[in-house]
């Protein structure tokens, strides 16, 4: 059986059972089959933060899958911010996951604005939205991945309105880059996420590009079209990551290079990646968080940027909310966290190719950052 965590890895502050450990215990779980790339780069930050960020994004993951299976109705939107509205009280309903998502609010200082603009979203892919421009899908990307970044921003205590701008950016490109992955799979489930002006202009009929999406030439220069804008933002993002807690920069450029990589084997795969699901190897995970832990101070991006419009409501949230007092991440032993995960994306590579036994696998370089 896996260990939870190194042995000699610093134990987290509540080490013993409490009911504000067990409602924790029932987040993880929750969160157990969710994005191996976010839980790879979360392993790499503060216990203090790891932890609030598992109850924030356990009731985010409720909302999500009560939209999803609740098809977006009003009615289970109202259930939704009914419950919004009691954590945000001090009255959460009696569930493990509110509970410790009505903690993490009150701690931190989380405006109710962020989570709302969350849940919106969600509603809106209910609804099987579509956006027109790439102003519409900025929209839909800051509800539903920006409002990610700021709140991470705020569980580090940061709460500076460039860094916030910064965080926004990511969490935009974060959601680029799984568009653009997921093109093909969003298409043969009657979803378009491109501009549906891109579209037109490329002489692409939506409609009937949905009766049969296939990689065509047209969809893959479309797509290389929205990884380029997401590029952009990631390194507009470098200049935020330098002014969070230094124990915290590892695991949010974790997050950067591995969720950046997602567009890269999208760009090998050139027009296959509508047919097949782009992923990156546990091999390249192992370089990028190496790189992520040794990446440099001096960012690329411009730090006095302003938001991009479509987020500034985020960071004006937040600039309006008071603040909590001293809330600062706890240390931590980086070496001890990091070779936790190198072991771990090891074993799992190992477990791929004992599942798949006639799958070729090349060598490459444990610890190079060359591309594969």
């Amino acid at each position: 059986m896996q260990q939870p965590w190194p042995e000699s890895a610093p134990r987290p502050a509540l080490n013993r059972f409490t009911p504000e450990r067990g409602d924790l215990v029932v987040c993880r779980e929750m969160l157990r089959t969710g994005s191996r790339s976010f839980q790879a780069a979360s392993l790499l930050l503060p216990t203090q933060v790891r932890e609030a960020a598992t109850g924030l994004y356990a009731f985010c993951r409720m909302a999500d899958d009560a939209v999803d299976l609740g098809d977006g109705g009003q009615e289970v939107l109202d259930r939704l911010n009914e419950r919004l509205d009691r954590a945000y009280a001090g009255n959460p309903i009696d569930d493990p996951v509110d509970r410790a998502f009505a903690r993490v609010v009150a701690r931190y200082g989380i405006p109710k604005a962020l989570p709302a603009a969350l849940i919106e979203g969600f509603a809106w892919d209910a609804a099987g939205r579509r956006y027109e421009d790439l102003s519409g899908l900025f929209d839909y990307s800051a509800r539903v991945a920006g409002t990610v970044g700021a709140m991470m921003t705020l569980l580090m205590g940061v709460r500076d309105p460039g860094a916030l701008a910064r965080a926004t950016d990511l969490g935009v490109a974060m959601q680029l880059s799984n568009i653009a992955r997921d093109v093909g799979e969003d298409a043969r489930n009657g979803r378009i996420y491109l501009p549906l002006s891109w579209l037109r202009e490329a002489g692409i009929d939506p409609e009937a590009w949905l009766a049969d999406p296939d990689g065509t030439p047209g969809i893959d220069r479309l797509v290389r079209r929205l990884l380029k804008v997401a590029d952009d933002l990631y390194v507009r993002a470098e200049s935020g990551i330098v002014r969070l807690p230094v124990g915290c920069r590892p695991g949010i450029y974790a997050a950067r290079f591995l969720y950046a990589e997602i567009g890269r084997e999208v760009e090998r795969l050139g027009p296959q990646a509508v047919c097949r699901r782009a992923v990156v190897s546990g091999r390249r995970k192992l370089a990028l968080l190496l790189r992520a832990v040794a990446a440099s101070p001096r960012p690329r991006g411009p730090a006095s940027a302003p938001p991009l419009a479509e987020t500034a409501f985020l960071v004006d949230a937040v600039r309006n909310h008071p603040a909590p007092a001293g809330v600062r991440p706890g240390p931590q032993r980086l070496e001890d966290r990091l070779i936790w995960v190198l072991d771990l994306f090891e074993r799992l590579e190992r477990s791929e190719r004992e599942s798949h036994p006639d799958r070729r696998y090349r060598r490459r370089p444990a610890m190079g950052l060359e591309n594969p």
